[in-house]
């Protein structure tokens, strides 16, 4: 922090807090690679924190263009948790990003976001090595 003190032009400022975790998301970014032509998909485990329950009421995507997603919720006992699966589209080679909006009705956090990276590669000729 800057000031106009010119015995004291600048002072340190720290600032400290307990972070405490709302939600864990396995993994946290989805990775699609592999050859064009052959299924490509991943899961992500949505679980949210017991002092912080929430459901999921809506998903979407950024672009949705390269993918297909569908999400599942599962209980266990009273804990509820989510399976996102996010399915690649891509037929030709090519890479890309896109973003899985899932709304919560959590008004701490209202929006979870998971990142996707595409890498979709050449099916390579058989018989060739």
């Amino acid at each position: 922090m800057f000031t106009n003190d010119p015995q004291n032009p600048s002072l340190g400022l720290t600032i400290s807090g307990k972070v405490e975790k709302f939600v864990t998301v396995s993994p946290n970014v989805v990775r699609l690679f592999g050859p064009a032509g052959t299924p490509i998909k991943a899961t992500v485990q949505i679980i949210p924190e017991k002092k912080y329950p929430f459901r999921i009421t809506e998903v979407k995507a950024k672009d949705g263009s390269n993918i297909n997603f569908k999400l599942q919720e599962e209980k266990k006992s009273q804990i509820v948790r989510y399976a996102l699966t996010v399915e690649n589209k891509k037929t030709e080679k090519g890479r890309y990003h896109d973003i899985v909006y899932l709304k919560t009705d959590n008004r701490l956090k209202p929006q979870i976001k998971v990142n996707v990276y595409g890498n979709i590669n050449e099916i390579k000729p058989k018989g060739n090595t």
